[in-house]
């Protein structure tokens, strides 16, 4: 495929999604930042070899369907395989955190496990920016994908908040911790009202879905389990809404260890 043909192509798909086989492998080449990708499911040959072979180099999160699923995105020729554009560059939370050390920082990382609402992860951007956490881990499954709409929620905090993501949440969780950094877990279960905890950082926050929470395996790694109490008849605030109130707490508290230093 010459240069026009995959202009043409990538044209006449909707702006978060490139399909068919040698322009998706045209953008990762050109360094095309990507939320996942699709693949039908017992594809083979050496163009496919090859995509498979940038897939794992450039760490893209890939999902193999069967070809009714393709086929429900786009009935254009998708080739078996489709991939969705993310709107922001992802940054590796392994040198992120060490280069925030080395400035003379303490990292606040906000990390969203499960949350898969888009709308509710572009507001917890827009909060976790404006309370100096300096970025946002996502797991790269399970997770909502970012896209024009998140960014839009977050009133462009996408664009200034590092956004990581990992294959792996746990492993990565305890690489944070191994760093030195505290994992604060929110839960309405726990027993500690969040403003009689230390939330000082370097700090991960650690939030999970509004349904089914923090996953077990990931609340065992915390150091520090917090709720907010509420009083009226709702027993819970929504994802984002808590994320808020967190982050300011601590903002709070690590600019009140600052102004005693």
């Amino acid at each position: 495929m010459n240069t026009n043909e995959y202009r043409q192509t990538h044209q006449q798909a909707p702006k978060q999604m490139i399909f068919g086989l040698h322009p998706v492998m045209e953008a990762l080449e050109a360094g095309r930042e990507m939320n996942k990708v699709l693949l039908r499911r017992g594809m083979e040959g050496d163009s496919y070899k090859r995509l498979q072979a940038l897939l794992q180099r450039h760490d893209i999160p890939v999902q193999i369907v069967p070809p009714e699923k393709l086929d429900r995105v786009t009935r254009k020729n998708h080739q078996g395989v489709i991939a969705f554009i993310s709107p922001v560059e992802y940054a590796r939370v392994e040198h992120l955190v060490p280069a925030l050390f080395e400035s003379g920082k303490n990292p606040l990382i906000v990390v969203c496990d499960g949350i898969t609402d888009t709308r509710n992860i572009g507001a917890i951007a827009r909060s976790a920016e404006c309370a100096g956490a300096h970025a946002l881990l996502l797991p790269a499954k399970g997770s909502a994908m970012l896209s024009a709409d998140a960014v839009k929620t977050s009133a462009g905090a996408l664009n200034h908040l590092a956004v990581c993501r990992t294959e792996h949440l746990k492993s990565t969780l305890l690489f944070l911790k191994n760093s030195g950094l505290k994992i604060i877990a929110a839960t309405e279960k726990a027993s500690v009202a969040y403003h009689e905890a230390d939330l000082s950082c370097p700090a991960v926050l650690l939030l999970g879905a509004e349904d089914t929470g923090i996953s077990p395996e990931c609340l065992r790694l915390a150091d520090v389990i917090v709720k907010i109490p509420v009083q009226g008849k709702i027993l819970s605030l929504n994802v984002s809404a808590a994320a808020t109130v967190l982050l300011f707490e601590m903002l709070r508290q690590n600019t009140g260890a600052k102004n005693r230093q």
